[in-house]
């Protein structure tokens, strides 16, 4: 997002985080947001019309409240009224802004329960099986699939094995993917999560696991260069042959033999 819309979903943010420093069941908020993005995508008159920046505040809020009704809480109202009294460059912009909110409020419920990297690495890990299985992608992603199949399938994959809030956001990217794959779903999702507390995500391939101790000091390190908190994503990977390869920020780090056997090769043959 760019200009308006930017720093209307900044204010916004600063809204739901308000909203869930309290008792509140963000689980549910999460769900509701969610339900809204869903009639948004679907009613696109309804998506200009609470974009209009031409339209009095008072009467774009007033839409949602009489389309909403009693079918959300207080706090969902709260918060979609923001939404609709903020400035948007587009309509989409609106409607994502909204679908940030879903994802975080759940985020907030997973934080409470001292969940958050448990959620974190449970979103990483389905998207990378995801990735990897073109016969889960294919049912999952399948547009006419029935919802309540969706379900059931994404219940016997995680229950028991995955944070309730990790099962929240898969079975909604599965159900409403919004234009995206389902991996790049659970990345966005993943983002969110770490943003959250302003941590930065890594991406570390290697060919063995690495030992608690390498892990400490790796997120020692990457912390003091990129001056955040960092999330270690390990990835398992036999093309790593040495070292490791680090994605973080928009950057890759490449230090593994491979590569650099690849260089001398490359400079031989020029």
């Amino acid at each position: 997002m760019r200009g308006a819309s930017r720093v209307s979903l900044a204010d916004v943010k600063e809204r739901l985080l308000a909203l869930t420093a309290g008792p509140s069941d963000a689980g549910q908020v999460g769900g509701e947001l969610f339900a809204v993005v869903d009639l948004l995508d679907r009613q696109s008159p309804l998506r200009r019309a609470l974009a209009d920046d031409s339209s009095a505040r008072a009467a774009r809020a007033g839409l949602m409240t009489a389309i909403l009704g009693s079918n959300v809480g207080p706090d969902t109202a709260e918060l979609v009224g923001s939404v609709a009294t903020a400035h948007w460059s587009t309509p989409g912009d609106l409607v994502d802004a909204i679908e940030q909110l879903a994802v975080l409020a759940i985020v907030a419920q997973a934080d409470q329960a001292g969940q958050l990297d448990d959620l974190e690495d449970d979103l990483f890990r389905f998207a990378r099986v995801v990735g990897g299985s073109p016969e889960l992608r294919t049912a999952l992603g399948n547009p006419f699939a029935p919802a309540a199949a969706k379900r059931a399938l994404v219940s016997a994959l995680l229950a028991g094995k995955a944070t309730p809030a990790a099962i929240q956001l898969v079975t909604q990217a599965s159900l409403h993917p919004r234009g995206r794959s389902l991996d790049r779903s659970l990345e966005e999702y993943g983002r969110l999560a770490a943003e959250q507390r302003e941590r930065l995500v890594a991406e570390v391939r290697v060919a063995d696991e690495l030992s608690a101790e390498q892990r400490s000091r790796l997120v020692a390190a990457l912390a003091r260069t990129y001056g955040h908190e960092v999330h270690l994503n390990i990835v398992l990977d036999p093309g790593v042959i040495g070292g490791m390869i680090i994605r973080i920020g928009g950057e890759q780090i490449d230090g593994s033999v491979a590569t650099r056997l690849a260089e001398i090769r490359r400079r031989l043959v020029a």
